[in-house]
This record gives C-alpha cells, sequence and structure tokens, in this order.
C-alpha cells in the first residue's frame, strides 16, 4: 500500500486508486457523454466533444486520490495561524539569469513549464542546467523528442560533462514515473509534454486529453516525491502553450521563451510564479557553447547613435524587479493611402492611436493624415504605460524632423487630460539613467527625487502636463 512522506517511511509517489472512466466533455457547455458524437447533445455545437477521465470513486474506507498541493485524505480545517510558515529552501540553477527569473533558485517540489517557438533554446537551457544541478544531485532528463544519440552529440558540442546528466527516452507517462520512484531525481526534465501519453486514454499524444492528463500525473509526483520538475511546452502560432489552458494552472511557474530564432539575444519572462514576481526578465545570448547569461541587459537594448537622430529617444522601463534603458524608435511618414497605419512592434497599438489623439487634443499636433510606426529596439517587449511619455516625443520628432539630444531619457504615463502621470520606481528608473551616463531626463514631476536628493550628473525636468514637454519642442 502506498503510504505518505513521513518520519518513518521514505517519500513515494501516491497513484490514484481505480481506473477512472473515459468519457466526453463539451467544451462549450461542459455536458457529459459516454461516447464521442459530433454535435453535443444538450448545447447542439459541433465538434466540442474532448475526450477525459472522470474522477475515480475512491474505495469505502480507502485511501483518496492525491491532489496538487498535497494528500486529499490530510485534509482538514485550521487556523491560518497554526499553519507553519517556513520560507521555501532554493537552490540555484548555476545560471544567474534563470535563478532571476525563478525568484531566487530553483525550490524543491516545484513544477516549471517552459514554453518558446521551436529552436528557441528550450532544450539546450535545460541541458545546462541539468548539467549543473547533476554535479550535486540525482537528475533525469526524459526525452520524447530527441534520441539519446542526438541529446548527446548536442552535449558534446556545449562541451557539458555528459558522464552525470542520466537519460531516460520515454513517452509513456506510467513508465516515466514508475522509473522516477526508482531513480528518485532531486531534479527531472520532461521534453515535451505534448509527445508524452497516458495508457488510460486511447487519443493520440499531443490532444487535449492527454496533455491534461499526462500533466496531472506529473505534477502529483513532483508535489508527492518533492522533486523539481520542468516541463517543456511547445507553442502555438498565437505564441501561447499548445493544449489546454489549464496546464497552466496546475504548475507553479509559467517562463516563455522570447526571441529572433536566427538572432543572437533570447528573453526569458515569468508571466506566472507562485514562488516569485512575475514579469520577471532574464536575458541571454545564444552562443556556440550554448546560452550565456547577460548580466548588463541594459548595455544591449540600448543602442547610442553617435550623432542625434530624429524619432529616437532612450526610456527606462521596468521588467520585473531591475530597471532596463530601452530605445523607443519612431518613423511619421505621408500617408498615401485612404487610411493612415499605426503599426507598433514591442508596443500596443491601441494605445498608440491613443496617444495619437490626446497630442491633437492637447498639443494641436494633427497626425490623422500620416503613417505611423513605432518599435522597441531589441525586441522587448514593453507592457506598462512609462512609454507614453517617449512614444509621443518619439513621434513628433520624427514628425517635425527636430533630433532629441542623444543624453536625454524620457518616462511617463500620458493621461487622456493631457496630464504626466507618475510610474512606479521613478527614483530607481533615474539611479539606471544615471549610471549609463545620461545627463538630461524628463519625467513626471512626482517622479523627481525627494527631500532635495540629486543624482550626480543628471539634470531632472518634472512636468505635470503635455504642455510643458511640447512648449520647447
Amino acid at each position: 500500500m502506498a503510504v505518505w512522506p513521513s518520519a518513518k517511511h521514505p517519500v513515494r509517489y501516491l497513484p490514484m486508486t481505480g481506473k477512472g472512466r473515459v468519457v466526453y466533455v463539451c467544451t462549450e457547455c461542459g455536458a457529459q457523454a459516454s461516447k464521442w458524437s459530433g454535435q453535443c447533445g444538450d448545447c447542439a455545437a459541433w465538434n466540442t466533444l474532448q475526450e477525459t477521465i472522470a474522477p475515480p470513486i475512491a474505495p469505502k474506507g480507502g485511501i483518496k486520490p492525491a491532489g496538487y498541493a498535497g494528500p486529499a485524505a490530510a485534509a482538514e480545517v485550521r487556523v491560518l495561524a497554526e499553519v507553519n510558515a517556513t520560507a521555501e529552501i532554493r537552490q540555484s540553477c548555476g545560471n544567474a539569469e534563470l535563478d532571476r527569473v525563478l525568484g531566487g533558485g530553483l525550490v524543491n517540489g516545484s513544477v516549471t513549464l517552459i514554453g518558446g517557438d521551436p529552436g528557441i533554446g528550450k532544450s539546450t537551457l535545460l541541458l545546462q542546467v541539468l548539467t549543473d544541478l547533476a554535479a550535486r544531485d540525482r537528475t533525469l532528463y526524459v526525452s520524447g523528442e530527441e534520441s539519446p544519440q542526438q541529446i548527446s552529440l548536442r552535449a558534446q558540442r556545449l562541451q557539458l560533462p555528459r558522464d552525470r546528466v542520466r537519460l531516460l527516452p520515454e513517452i509513456c507517462v506510467e513508465r516515466i514515473l514508475a522509473i522516477a520512484e526508482s531513480e528518485r531525481p532531486q531534479a527531472m526534465v520532461i521534453d515535451s509534454i505534448q509527445t508524452v501519453f497516458t495508457e488510460r486514454l486511447q487519443s493520440a499524444p499531443g490532444s487535449v486529453a492527454q496533455v491534461r492528463e499526462s500533466a496531472a500525473q506529473l505534477v502529483r509526483f513532483a508535489k508527492a516525491s518533492d522533486t523539481a520538475l520542468f516541463l517543456v511546452g511547445h507553442v502555438t502560432k498565437e505564441g501561447a502553450i499548445a493544449g489546454p489552458r489549464v496546464l497552466e494552472h496546475m504548475v507553479d511557474t509559467v517562463l516563455y521563451f522570447e526571441g529572433d530564432p536566427g538572432g543572437r539575444l533570447r528573453v526569458l519572462r515569468a508571466v506566472k510564479n507562485r514562488y516569485g514576481p512575475v514579469n520577471e526578465l532574464g536575458v541571454f545570448a545564444m552562443t556556440e557553447r550554448g546560452l550565456k547569461e547577460v548580466n548588463n541587459p541594459s548595455a544591449i537594448f540600448l543602442s547610442r547613435h553617435e550623432t542625434p537622430v530624429a524619432g529616437s529617444v532612450i526610456m527606462v522601463t521596468r521588467e520585473g524587479t531591475r530597471p532596463l534603458l530601452v530605445e523607443i524608435q519612431a518613423l511619421v511618414d505621408e500617408c498615401h493611402g485612404g487610411n493612415p497605419r499605426r503599426v507598433t512592434l514591442g508596443l500596443e497599438q491601441n494605445r498608440l492611436a491613443m496617444l495619437l489623439a490626446v497630442l491633437h487634443r492637447h498639443g494641436g499636433v494633427a497626425m490623422y493624415d500620416q503613417d505611423v510606426y513605432v518599435n522597441a529596439v531589441g525586441g522587448v517587449r514593453i507592457n506598462e504605460t512609462a512609454a507614453d511619455l517617449a512614444v509621443l516625443l518619439a513621434a513628433l520628432s520624427s514628425f517635425r524632423d527636430r533630433p532629441l539630444p542623444i543624453d536625454l531619457v524620457v518616462f511617463g504615463e500620458v493621461g487622456l487630460a493631457g496630464e504626466i502621470r507618475p510610474v512606479p520606481n521613478g527614483e530607481e528608473r533615474l539611479r539606471e539613467a544615471a549610471k549609463h551616463g545620461f545627463k538630461q531626463a524628463i519625467v513626471p514631476r512626482a517622479n523627481l527625487p525627494r527631500r532635495g536628493d540629486r543624482l550626480e550628473g543628471l539634470t531632472m525636468r518634472g512636468v505635470n502636463r503635455l504642455a510643458e514637454v511640447l512648449g520647447n519642442f
């Protein structure tokens, strides 16, 4: 009989008792059917029935199935003050940028999902991480896509020690868990989750039901055995993890690899993290020896021109816990068609249209007959509103063909009433700009350092209205 971890018993994976029956669930209304049909009998929707497994009924007085957060048999009502709130024990992955994205290191028993385009470097990064962890702990690399020869050749090409990593070519989740229970690894990689299948379902690997059920069994094993688990997931053409959305809810951390597969830079972004901050950013450079961490990403994304260039301005964005200097470029050209174009790369397109309307209403500059193109240099995706003022100044600089000073840095949110709103962590952004040698700064007045604090070599100008910025332009 399987037991849960205790002082007398070792850590073992508790499987679900019983074989749950196969049912077909409608993705539109949630109705269940005993067999598949082309049309749902309740909502009349077509091709919406998906194969899944109904939760098995535990025998009377028996052990109940395990949940994601722990044994269901031990569930009881407790006062929050009685819970022993201890900090998670973290260990370094051997990569400073990955440790930053994870929130300070790898947590035992955590499940991390890494997604990205093909060829972006997911398998390369995890092979490097597992090699570093294998120097002090037992590890297991489960490959469902590549042969052992291909993985060995990659490790040889990256000049990684091949005598440490234990490799398992397998795609059946039941056999994977049986071998993992005997191996007892501290860290395990599943490459990839779309190739793994369970024998309890008849559908092909990669289907919605297979991905959901296989991931559920792997997550239960990781929580019960205190194993750090990495899941590699493919993405769709829209950039989301292929498979059911519930996959992101099961895991503790969701990381996305971004960047051009043909380029050199790779960006690892955390979109969900139960053990650390979200939207944390890690920057890597693809070299002949694999992915190398970039300790000063501002120097990479920041392209300083030798002479002032129209339509270019430097802003300070914040990704996770650190500020980044990014160049915002704008190109305003005469529209030769009926509808002027509004194109953005790395920024929100609808927000650009709103900012141009504010510029027309409160600045008196009309661009309704102009094509406007805005780009965040380096492939950075800016999701915050601190880029509003930089976008407006870059567009206005290109429209009037007036270059801005090369030592100028700008940030601030622009409201619909023409006001310049403050942004979080303004003083930290200013210190980052001063560290890289900038001499001038146009920022919201509320973000100026208080109590007379001044940064050496940086002249700061605080503004409250858009008219104050455009007055001297």
